[in-house]
């Protein structure tokens, strides 16, 4: 399966550039570059968080991705550096966001919990201005830390794009990772496909496959693997005919090391023989992306198999 292939070169690079996720001296600095810091590893643990939680246990690739999710852990100190960050940025969701993949892996901070939960009873804190799809996974950060949400998930869901089912000529690059987003808020990032609406569903059910297809014709690696996640992510995912032909497409993408860009093809940028082919910030999330949407591929197809031959999935 080209699905499975993709992902283990995939997480090769990851495990091979893991200390370049590691929070340096400016994570909590008042001038740092949150992107370039909390954002990877964030992403690196929801993630592992979300790849554990879908590989059995007998599945060598399940003990890699736990190690990197403890490795991420102590990165904030076991938990230690979400109340600082909260001290410095009381109104600021994004530790929340990234506390809340590691909560849902089972790593906690009852610390940080507490005082989170005092921040999020405040008129502040419910005001904040997000966009809606933002404001989503916020109140899914909330639920999943432990916190009581601030608002509706089917209040928040009615103002996204994806949300309104618009015209789907209407789809472009924000709109596709937009819509993503909602589909990881609303599935607990794949664990739970029937938490995406049944109108909802019909409507990715028509329109996902020739979004992506235009995604792959355009070379845009990094959305192709999110929407690929969304398509494993459904109650009923696409005909296999449609996911296989993108999962080659995506391998014939990837480079010899692992790596996945995020737009257009390695040799337009340097040789094909560089270990390192693009900077990191150029293809850690797309490669992240990658793995993630591969093995919930893997997961939905072993799942099938054993509903097939009558064992629960």
């Amino acid at each position: 399966m080209s699905a499975r292939r993709v992902q283990e070169a995939a997480l090769d690079w990851v495990s091979a550039h893991r200390d370049r996720f590691a929070l340096g001296e400016d994570a909590l600095a008042a001038d740092g570059q949150v992107n370039r810091t909390w954002k990877p590893l964030g992403e690196l643990a929801q993630v592992c968080a979300s790849v554990s939680a879908r590989t059995p246990r007998s599945d060598p690739l399940h003990a890699r991705v736990a190690e990197l999710l403890d490795f991420a852990w102590q990165q904030t100190r076991e938990g230690e550096m979400f109340p600082l960050m909260q001290s410095l940025e009381p109104f600021a969701t994004y530790p929340l966001e990234v506390y809340a993949a590691f909560a849902s892996a089972g790593y906690r901070h009852p610390g940080y919990e507490a005082s989170a939960a005092v921040v999020a009873r405040t008129r502040g804190w419910r005001l904040t201005e997000q966009y809606p799809t933002r404001r989503l996974g916020v109140i899914e950060a909330e639920r999943r830390s432990g916190l009581s949400p601030h608002g509706t998930v089917p209040g928040a869901l009615d103002r996204t794009w994806l949300g309104g089912l618009p015209e789907p000529w209407t789809f472009e690059r924000a709109a596709g990772y937009a819509l993503t987003h909602v589909v990881f808020h609303l599935t607990e990032w794949g664990r739970a496909p029937q938490g995406v609406p049944p109108e909802l569903a019909d409507y990715l059910r028509h329109w996902l496959a020739p979004w992506l297809d235009t995604c792959l014709e355009a070379r845009m690696w990094d959305l192709s693997c999110e929407l690929l996640a969304v398509a494993a992510s459904l109650p009923e995912p696409p005909e296999p005919a449609v996911t296989e032909d993108a999962w080659r497409r995506v391998a014939a993408a990837q480079h010899t090391c692992g790596a996945v860009p995020e737009e257009g093809a390695f040799q337009d940028a340097a040789p094909p023989a560089r270990d390192d082919p693009y900077d990191f910030t150029d293809c850690y999330h797309s490669t992240l992306m990658a793995v993630f949407a591969a093995a919930l591929a893997t997961a939905r197809r072993e799942d099938a198999e054993h509903a097939g031959q009558g064992v629960p999935g």
